[in-house]
Formats: structure tokens, sequence, C-alpha cells
């Protein structure tokens, strides 16, 4: 069984960077066919994918998130990691990692998300 954990700070100040880790068990992020996801939700909308990074390393962003995004990984470690940076109340939502399978990029596995809020 694959399990995913979100981890990080519940509270991020604005212009400050927002830095969460995922853990992976039950599956190397190193495997080849897989690809790692960074999702969020914003209270009362819909999920927004915001980047991933691939079994072998390559990291992919939405358009809209790229300038202040950065994804990245440990493989030593099974984790993979989601930075920030110059976060605004907009940013505040529940971030989710999951894992999708190349290349249907269908989500096969969810972490149950975490809350993040950005305020002063």
């Amino acid at each position: 069984q694959v399990q995913l954990q979100e981890s990080g700070p519940g509270l991020v100040k604005p212009s400050q960077t927002l830095s969460l880790t995922c853990t992976v068990s039950g599956g190397l992020i190193a495997m080849t066919g897989y690809y790692y996801s960074w999702i969020r939700q914003p209270p009362g909308k819909g999920l927004k994918w915001m980047g991933a990074i691939a079994y072998n390393g390559t990291a992919y962003y939405s358009p809209s998130l790229k300038s202040r995004t950065s994804i990245s990984r440990d493989t030593s470690k099974n984790q993979f990691f989601l930075q920030l940076t110059s976060v605004t109340p907009e940013d505040t939502a529940v971030y989710y990692c999951a894992r999708a399978r190349i290349p249907s990029l269908g989500r096969d596995y969810w972490g149950q998300g975490t809350q993040v809020t950005v305020s002063s």
C-alpha cells in the first residue's frame, strides 16, 4: 500500500516562504513510471494542480505559479518538497501531495492534506 503524508507549518506570514514535505511509503519516488504532484484547494474553491516532480527528477509547474514555486526531492528519504515564495493570503489552502501514473497521469494515491494559512 502506497501512503503519502504532508507535513510542514500550518501558519505562514505574508511575504515568507511556504515549505512542505511529502513523505512517501510503499513506493519509491525514483521508480520509473510515476510522477508526484502538489495540489491545493483554497476555501470554497476547486482543486488546483501546482506542479510535480517525475521519477527522473524533472520538475513541472503550473504556469500561473511557476515564478514562485520550486519542487525538489530527496530520494534517500523518499521525500519530495514544495516551496512557494512571497506568499499572500490568497495562498491559504489545503495542500495535498499525490502520486500519478505515466503516461495517463491518473492519480492513484493521495495524502490526507494539510491546512496552510497565510496570515500576519
